[in-house]
């Protein structure tokens, strides 16, 4: 049964879609498949509808309108978001990755060095007054304190980078 109707509807939807999908600004296959759909799915929840052509005709023109509707509340990308290779998936996996490997590798660290380049590395953006508040050290001795932390960490990450 189902088959004959889609037999017997199908010039006529390839009608009235090409005569209505251009004024919705879609093309007339995409709304051919949306109103097969609607079909199939009231096949499905309530059976065949009484008059089937007069219901085609009133399912192209919903989807029309629903067309329409969701056309003016899109809006386009100023880009293409996929042409961003920074956001690319495997970039963004290896980004974290290296992220996640680097903070491993700071909480090996001796001593204040954990919580000197924590801070270092907070997306807050701490100032060396604000760091050395922190940590409970001069602002002074900042400076000296981060480069012999970050000559450990050189020295702890040198075997993992060259093992890669």
């Amino acid at each position: 049964m189902t088959h004959d109707l889609v037999t017997a509807l199908r010039p006529l939807l390839t009608a009235e879609a090409s005569a209505e999908a251009y004024s919705a600004g879609t093309e007339p296959g995409d709304l051919e498949q949306a109103v097969w759909l609607r079909l199939l799915e009231r096949l499905d929840a309530e059976g065949p509808p009484l008059d089937p052509q007069q219901w085609l005709r009133r399912a192209v023109r919903s989807e029309v309108r629903r067309t329409r509707r969701t056309s003016r509340l899109e809006r386009p990308y100023a880009g293409e978001p996929v042409d961003d290779p920074d956001r690319d998936p495997e970039q963004l996996a290896l980004t974290a990755a290296r992220g996640r490997a680097l903070r491993e590798a700071v909480r090996r660290l001796p001593g204040r060095c954990p919580r000197l380049m924590e801070a270092l590395l907070s997306p807050e953006d701490l100032t060396y007054r604000e760091i050395a508040g922190e940590l409970g050290i001069s602002q002074g001795s900042l400076g000296p304190e981060r480069s012999r932390c970050l000559g450990c960490l050189r020295r702890l990450l040198t075997p993992e980078v060259a093992a890669r």
